[in-house]
């Protein structure tokens, strides 16, 4: 048997799309291999030069994680989360049929299950609904992608599903501000993963392993990840 690895994660760019709420990261050059010659490293027959990168960035841009503390004052901070929740088995659904701004439900995903031929117990469970594809980089990525009810929210939490993930900035949608799917992940002790992308390549695969840790900021609301799938094939 074969494996190969699915990456799930979005590039880091200078000025790249965020929430609509949020400022997007600043990612530039800041010592490059032209300007580090006048530092004269290494030997004169063997000069060393090296490049250096600026970051500045909120720690919900790009593919990354909510830690409980994003909606919970008195919830636990990213480096307190324990690291064993950000893997496991997983399964992808189907929810390209829901469209922009559209509804998640529990029928949505009571007919996902049935589709993947996997029972969800304790499953981290990936949406892809194609908002990616259809609209990354342009910022409209930012103001259509769906949201899940809080019905299908429960739905995975009774099941065991404590880690889910989507594509786009939210699981909530960007057209309303009550945040009722993020009210509920804090109430449940839930978390999810966002912009998530290649989600299409799990569909119909079953069961996998995903990957997708955090960095260890110290009383983080959120970290971004680097998210992949492990497939057997």
């Amino acid at each position: 048997m074969s494996r190969r690895i699915i990456d799930l994660s979005l590039e880091i760019e200078d000025n790249m799309p965020s929430h609509k709420l949020f400022q997007s990261p600043v990612y530039l050059k800041s010592m490059n291999h032209e300007s580090t010659k006048a530092l004269k490293l290494g030997t004169p027959e063997d000069p060393i030069t090296f490049q250096t990168n600026f970051i500045s960035t909120l720690d919900h841009v790009g593919t990354h994680v909510d830690a409980f503390r994003h909606f919970d004052p008195n919830g636990a901070s990213i480096d307190e989360m324990p690291i064993d929740m950000f893997f496991g088995k997983a399964v992808c659904f189907d929810m390209r049929h829901v469209g922009d701004l559209g509804d998640i439900t529990l029928k949505d995903m009571e007919k996902a299950e049935n589709d993947s031929g996997v029972d969800i117990d304790g499953h981290i469970i990936l949406l892809c609904s194609g908002l990616h594809k259809r609209h990354y980089p342009n910022r409209e990525v930012v103001l259509s992608n769906p949201g899940i009810t809080v019905e299908a929210t429960q739905w995975m939490y009774d099941r065991g599903s404590r880690l889910h993930g989507v594509e786009g900035p939210s699981t909530d949608k960007p057209s309303d501000s009550l945040f009722a799917q993020h009210r509920l992940c804090r109430d449940l002790g839930v978390s999810h993963m966002e912009w998530l992308v290649n989600l299409e390549e799990l569909i119909g695969l079953g069961e996998f392993e995903f990957f997708g840790v955090p960095i260890k900021f110290k009383g983080g609301s959120g970290s971004p990840i680097r998210a992949f799938a492990i497939i057997d094939d």
